[in-house]
């Protein structure tokens, strides 16, 4: 039996106007909320003291900078007891959440910029839950349990059905069965005192995303609707202060909006109050399975000791292990690049620029790559050695943004040839490097944290940014099969953890370059590199903690206060 305890604070963020984290539209403002926003924690301990902490945000995404400020008070707070390597920080990935809480460029960008205040808020209702749920923790059974989701249920539909259809390892699926091709499966952590469930938290992946970019209001979405009515019937049960966390699994690929025939005028057909209520059904989905999953009999006990690592590696140069790689012996990964495929957007969630735009961009990519290649193009050798690298790593991509080198179609930022007219993000971006706001700050992580969570015989992998259901599938068996000889009897999959660059894709979906492939920011072999990477950091996990020697030390490098201060506090668009 393991001590623990749970709570819950609201993230004290008032819509002033700045836009929404999610949709990269900065014309998505908010001006009220429709529901409260939470940071829902979980705290365990087991005999020896050890301990896990879960946090969910009800935000679109975490950041170094969330997780940092939140590390640096808990360690102020519980002192030498609290365990870095053991403090998960996630988020449900709503669309509908306040933005501005990084200290990188891009994402933080249709905001416009840093929000200070932004971030305090998150950080206090972060550390004052996990602080409450320490303080309140209690002998209390943990155990595990999971089940299916019937076809029949409208929850999720894979939303690049070309591309899930590369891989050799799923089955495949005509137009009309993207429901099938997804993980259908959630499972559940359960807790529960002298025999009453007091507390779950739920994994199952699928966007936040049932309510549009033309709504206004900040809003839990699917996952923190499920996540109340999920706490209302524990309490009407007889829980005392339940929590419910619902977090993301493998949701990369995953949409809570139809895919199929006629997917977009069905979609474009759903506006309004119409799209909190199928927000809430959607989240009725989820809170119902879950809820039927912890009333079940047949549940999986776990006992046994906490473990965790943590490390953080430069994903701009990982080398993949061929073994991972479709056995290439050069599978490496590259500075960060986006694609025009991320800029295009998705066709039913989310669409970005407009189709005649992309084609322009596509066209001006392909003619900047074959001038590179040319040996008319007099580059000096390290530069067409750092070109034909970058492209081979890259594969397919139509490559508008260098993000790793600031630059978009051989540009730097702040000479891009688009006109400010044609979109605003295009502008802001202009602006700040104009004012030199990004000379020396990153636009995007390359440092990222991997971490792993050992509660008994359950071990929980857990992965910054989004990854595909395939991708996830892979990523779990590597590292099942590296836990084993410890005793691990199950492997569970958590994303959107301790920080956000972007898309995993295997390399298969990556030929296909829709908007996941040209989100997948170090090239086509990311998924190798994770599991390579993630498959060193078990294997540590095989060791006494005193003997590993994973690096515990590196973390991502703060961007200079002097330009961190240049993109703050911005005036809200009107």
């Amino acid at each position: 039996m393991y001590q623990a305890g749970w709570n819950k604070q609201e993230i004290g963020i008032s819509p002033r106007g700045y836009a929404m984290h999610g949709f990269g539209q900065p014309g998505h403002r908010a001006y009220g909320q429709e529901t409260p926003l939470y940071a829902r924690s979980l705290v365990l301990k087991d005999a020896e003291g050890q301990a896990a902490i879960f946090c969910c945000l009800d935000l679109g995404y975490v950041t170094q900078a969330m997780r940092a400020g939140a590390v640096e008070r808990l360690q102020q707070h519980l002192g030498e007891q609290f365990n870095e390597a053991g403090f998960v920080l996630t988020c449900t990935h709503t669309h509908s959440g306040p933005g501005g809480c990084s200290h990188d460029v891009l994402y933080n960008l249709v905001t416009p910029g840093f929000v200070p205040e932004h971030l305090e808020a998150v950080i206090v209702a972060t550390v004052d839950s996990v602080v409450e749920a320490w303080q309140s923790a209690a002998p209390t059974e943990l155990s595990l349990a999971s089940a299916r989701f019937d076809e029949a249920v409208p929850v999720a539909w894979n939303r690049s059905l070309n591309a899930w259809n590369r891989n050799p390892d799923v089955p495949r699926y005509r137009e009309g069965e993207n429901h099938k091709a997804l993980e259908r499966q959630m499972q559940v952590l359960r807790l529960s005192r002298a025999g009453q469930v007091q507390s779950l938290l739920s994994l199952f992946g699928v966007h936040a995303t049932c309510l549009s970019n033309s709504l206004d209001r900040h809003d839990g979405d699917n996952k923190g609707y499920a996540a109340a009515q999920a706490e209302q019937q524990l309490m009407a049960s007889g829980a005392s202060g339940a929590v419910a966390i619902f977090a993301q699994g493998t949701a990369g690929d995953v949409s809570p909006h139809y895919h199929g025939p006629q997917a977009l005028k069905r979609r474009q057909q759903l506006t309004g109050r119409a799209e909190y209520v199928y927000a809430a059904e959607n989240g009725r989905h989820q809170s119902q399975l879950a809820l039927s999953i912890v009333a079940a009999p047949d549940q999986q006990q776990i006992i046994g000791a906490i473990d965790s690592v943590l490390t953080y590696v430069d994903f701009s140069s990982v080398h993949a292990d061929p073994a991972m790689a479709n056995g290439e012996t050069q599978a490496w990964t590259s500075d960060p690049c986006h694609g025009v495929s991320f800029f295009a957007g998705t066709p039913v969630d989310g669409l970005g620029v407009a189709p005649p735009l992309a084609a322009v961009m596509r066209a001006g990519a392909r003619m900047l790559r074959r001038w590179r290649m040319s040996p008319l193009s007099r580059l000096s050798p390290s530069e067409r050695q750092y070109y034909q690298h970058l492209y081979a790593v890259q594969g397919p991509k139509d490559i508008l943004m260098e993000s790793g080198r600031k630059q978009a179609l051989g540009l730097p930022l702040m000479q891009l040839s688009l006109p400010d007219a044609v979109d605003p993000l295009v502008a802001e971006l202009k602006r700040q490097a104009r004012i030199g706001a990004v000379n020396e700050s990153a636009l995007v992580p390359t440092v990222l944290p991997l971490q792993i969570i050992i509660l008994g015989q359950l071990a929980l992998v857990c992965c910054p940014g989004e990854f595909t259901t395939t991708a996830g599938r892979r990523l779990l068996d590597t590292v099942m099969k590296r836990l084993a000889p410890r005793g691990i009897e199950q492997v569970l999959i958590c994303t959107y953890c301790n920080d956000y660059m972007g898309y995993v894709t295997t390399n298969e979906e990556y030929q296909e370059q829709a908007y996941e492939g040209g989100h997948t920011i170090f090239g086509q072999w990311t998924l190798a590199a994770f599991q390579t990477r993630f498959a060193h950091l078990a294997d540590e996990l095989l060791k006494d903690d005193p003997l590993r020697t994973h690096d515990r030390k590196t973390r991502p490098v703060q961007p200079p206060a002097a330009e961190l201060a240049l993109r703050s506090n911005l005036s809200p668009r009107s």
